[in-house]
């Protein structure tokens, strides 16, 4: 069985597991199947070759299967710490597999693995289950886990002899095992902590520096403190931004005690000792220290030495300047001189001035380059002594306006500064005039002239220099505005006006006035068309200043201004109500004026009001009002009066009013009066029917005849509503319409007189067929026979007895037809029968009842009135004429009857 295998390292732990590799190693089983309890894997016997290679090809095994489930474990490498402080050890765990559950936890010092008893052994430190096995470690070591994934340590307090390895054996109630090992260094004394710089320090640049230690125990207090050489630096002397405070840092990758430092360096602190020391705050005392120099780079910083020390010298003497060099960060490589600023020529560092004049006198500043860039020396102010030189008067200001205040200043160089003045006003010593500065509150025309200054000082006298002239000066005075125009001015004269005054200083140079609309002269103002309404005038003459004359009314006379229209009511005027109308206006100058009014453009009458007690439309119209004065007269603008009434008036006015032929178009339009305009229209016809239109034109397109007629409208508005009287639409037949009417006319009359003419026939016939029922009726029974005859243009003449018919439709195909009839006994022969061979022909054995006459149909139809009910053949037909009773006929007319027969 090989040992159980420790990864060591810090973070997150490796991945060879020692409790999967013991549980694979249980599953192997003997020959017969039965599992072993032995975790060495089963070997073939016999084979000392596969015997030695065993282990290592078990670990291979191991190492193959393992990395599915390992124990994870996070803790740092290696605990830092000192003799009598405390260790605290943060970890965390994870075992492989939902179900596993820490159950038996070792911490062991130094632990080794026992080959023969196939475990671990060394000193035990802390057992959750053996713990009166080893009461002394147990007082200073604490498991401050849980069995679900933390692994917390704390020692207090640990002790020299605990450096080493120590060993967490954790096991599970399963076959899952584990050894994880966690390094301590216990130290004799405490360690130094460690100084982190910036790559680069500069002077007045905020710096951080830090402070840290690589140890951190909840159970022992620590503080990181600052010291710059000594004493100890505190947050006053390196001013920092934040006091620094020490912040501990205990997770399972980083153990740490730190504390950070910020500060703006001084190029002072160049080359200084900067301290971090680990105080013991219950002890109070110093556990260890270390310390770093400071590399604050800065600017070269430079001092003057001047020689004599003073800079005071007189005039003539000797003077010597050295540069020195305080410090430089990095090295300087050149040294330059200013003179009030200026740049000297030389680069040497010492200034030698042999004989020193009053113009050598100023501020003297030596400078030195480096990389950062020039550094500058603190001035040197360098005195000449000398006596005053000429004195000159400086005026403030320079030109002063009368009443205003002005200062005189004696101007002279001297050193030391002179001590006492003497004043002159137009070459004459001023008494009591002993300052440099003098001034006059309020500068008056007297105060005018030269004035001159001299100066002393300890050295002497000065001279007296350039004369000062002080020039009082004033704007125009007595300055007045003159109308040249006569008087009255009217509305839109041109008026001149002029602009004097009596005296300036300085001359005048131009003139203003305060008005517009006007052409500015050299010494006056001509205003062009001037205005009714034009405000007072003045002017002003100016030099420097401008001084403005008093106001000058101009007194314009005008016509009435703003003449308006005033009515009331003011809102809606109706029929029959009170209305006021007044004449208004705003101005008239002359104020003697008269009131006109006029409608419509036409004179109505005079007075300033216009009132109409019961106003009718008829009073509606455009009104003005006119307001005239001597100057002239001024119109009102048009005031429309508009009166409000029903319709009225109403009538329908018809286009064309002539009458319309049916076809085109007729437009009946409803005319009315009324105000508001109408704002609905309905229209009736003659028999007062509401025909549904409601526009003011009713449009009939295309009209007929039976659309003639009387129509009349209805008008509403808001105040009423009112209807016309009717009016007249005719409409005329069309030409096509009066032809076809004429044409059915004639047709209809033809038609009747046809019909009458067939009645007459009729009337006849009917009278023949009555006539002949009688002649049967008295018939003794005889018979007669019908013979076709063809019929002749001209007819023959036939006997008294025949009967003959002419068919003119059928021209020469007419037949003729003869009825004779036999003469019975008591038939007796009349006059004017005439008998022919075929009725003489006769058989006189006849039967007294019955005769039969045989009737041949022609193939052409003689026969008109015969119409046959059924199809005839092309045979004979029969007709049986009986003789209805005996008696005597009636004897026959003079006339001859014919019979049209038509087939």
């Amino acid at each position: 069985m090989q040992p159980d295998m420790v990864l060591p390292g810090s973070g997150k732990r490796g991945r060879s597991s020692v409790g999967k590799r013991e549980k694979q190693s249980a599953r192997y089983k003997r020959p017969d199947g039965s599992k072993t309890n032995s975790s060495q894997p089963r070997l073939l016997p016999r084979h000392s070759i596969m015997h030695l290679l065993g282990p290592s090809l078990l670990l291979l095994e191991y190492l193959a299967l393992s990395d599915s489930a390992l124990w994870t474990f996070y803790h740092p490498k290696t605990i830092y710490a000192w003799d009598g402080a405390c260790a605290w050890i943060p970890c965390n765990y994870r075992i492989p597999g939902k179900e596993n559950i820490l159950n038996h936890l070792t911490l062991y010092h130094n632990p080794y693995y026992n080959t023969t008893t196939k475990d671990f052994e060394g000193a035990i430190l802390y057992s959750n289950q053996k713990a009166e096995e080893f009461p002394p470690y147990q007082e200073r070591v604490q498991f401050l886990g849980n069995e679900k994934g933390n692994c917390t340590l704390y020692i207090n307090p640990v002790k020299v002899s605990d450096s080493g390895q120590l060993g967490l054996r954790m096991m599970t109630v399963g076959p899952e095992k584990w050894m994880e090992s966690i390094g301590l260094n216990v130290s004799e004394k405490a360690p130094p902590p460690h100084i982190q710089l910036p790559p680069e320090i500069q002077e007045l640049q905020e710096v951080t520096v830090t402070c840290s230690l690589n140890f951190a125990c909840f159970g022992y207090q620590i503080h990181l403190q600052w010291s710059l050489e000594e004493p100890a630096v505190n947050a006053t002397t390196l001013a920092p931004k934040t006091p620094p405070t020490t912040h501990i840092t205990l997770t399972t990758k980083t153990i740490s005690s730190q504390s950070n430092l910020m500060f703006q360096p001084q190029w002072t602190h160049h080359g200084k000792n900067l301290t971090c020391q680990l105080w013991d705050p219950t002890k109070q005392h110093i556990l260890s220290e270390k310390t770093v120099q400071l590399d604050v780079k800065h600017l070269p910083k430079l001092k003057i030495q001047v020689l004599p020390q003073e800079a005071t010298v007189m005039e003539g003497a000797s003077v010597t300047m050295e540069c020195q060099v305080i410090s430089s960060n990095p090295q300087y490589w050149r040294i330059s001189w200013l003179k009030n600023g200026n740049l000297l020529p030389g680069t040497k560092n010492v200034l030698s001035l042999p004989e020193v004049t009053r113009d050598m006198s100023g501020k003297y500043q030596c400078e030195a380059l480096n990389v950062l860039g020039t550094g500058k020396s603190e001035g040197v102010d360098l005195q000449v002594l000398h006596a005053p030189e000429p004195s000159r008067v400086q005026l403030s200001p320079s030109t002063v306006q009368e009443g205003n205040q002005v200062k005189l200043t004696c101007v002279s160089r001297a050193n030391p500064p002179p001590t006492n003045y003497t004043w002159y006003y137009n070459g004459i010593e001023m008494p009591g005039r002993t300052n440099q500065n003098f001034q006059i509150p309020e500068a008056l025309l007297r105060h005018a002239g030269r004035y001159s200054c001299l100066a002393e000082n300890s050295l002497g006298l000065g001279q007296v220099g350039q004369e000062a002239e002080l020039d009082v000066q004033y704007p125009p005075k007595e300055v007045t505005t003159v109308i040249q125009n006569p008087v009255p001015i009217r509305e839109g004269d041109s008026v001149t006006l002029l602009c004097t005054y009596n005296s300036s200083n300085p001359r005048v140079t131009r003139y203003e006035w305060d008005t517009v609309g006007s052409r500015v002269l050299p010494a006056g103002l001509t205003i062009q068309n001037v205005a009714w309404d034009t405000g007072p005038v003045k002017c002003a003459a100016c030099n420097q200043w401008c001084f403005w004359s008093p106001p000058v009314n101009l007194d314009v006379q005008y016509a009435p201004k703003d003449v308006r229209v005033l009515i009331s009511p003011r809102t809606e005027i109706y029929s029959g109500h009170r209305v006021l109308l007044q004449c208004d206006f705003s101005s008239s100058r002359p104020a003697d004026i008269h009131f006109f009014w006029k409608k419509n453009g036409v004179f109505l009458e005079e007075g300033k009001d216009l009132s109409f007690d019961s106003i009718s439309p008829e009073d509606a119209g455009s009104y003005n009002c006119l307001v005239n004065n001597s100057i002239g007269q001024t119109e009102s603008k048009a005031w429309a009066v508009q009166v409000l009434y029903a319709p009225r008036r109403l009538h329908v006015s018809v286009s064309p009013k002539d009458g319309v032929i049916e076809g085109g178009e007729a437009v009946l339009t409803c005319e009315s009066d009324a105000n508001p305009p109408i704002s609905h229209y309905a229209w009736f016809d003659w028999n007062n029917q509401d025909l549904h239109h409601y526009n003011q034109m009713l449009r009939l397109n295309p009209v007929k005849v039976q659309q003639s007629g009387a129509y009349w409208c209805q008008g509403t508005n808001r105040l009423g509503r009112s209807q016309s009287p009717p009016s007249t639409l005719t409409v005329y037949y069309s030409a096509a319409t009066i032809s076809r009417r004429a044409a059915l006319g004639v047709g209809f009359c033809l038609a009747v007189f046809l019909l009458a003419i067939w009645g007459v026939k009729l009337q006849r016939s009917w009278k023949r067929i009555q006539s002949q029922q009688r002649l049967q009726e008295n018939s003794s029974g005889q018979s007669f026979f019908v013979r076709n005859i063809k019929a002749r243009r001209t007819p023959q003449a036939e006997g008294p007895h025949s009967l003959g018919c002419y068919n003119p439709v059928m021209e020469d195909a007419v037949s003729y037809a003869a009825l004779r009839f036999p003469r019975g006994e008591t038939d007796s022969p009349r006059l004017g029968d005439a008998g022919t061979s075929e009725m003489q022909g006769l058989s006189p054995n006849r039967d007294d009842t019955v005769t039969y006459s045989v009737v041949q149909k022609s193939q052409l139809g003689d026969y008109e009135n015969v119409t046959p009910s059924v199809l005839e053949d092309e045979g004979i037909h029969y007709s049986e004429l009986v003789h209805f009773g005996a008696g005597e006929r009636p004897l026959a007319q003079e006339g001859v009857e014919y019979v049209i027969l038509k087939h």
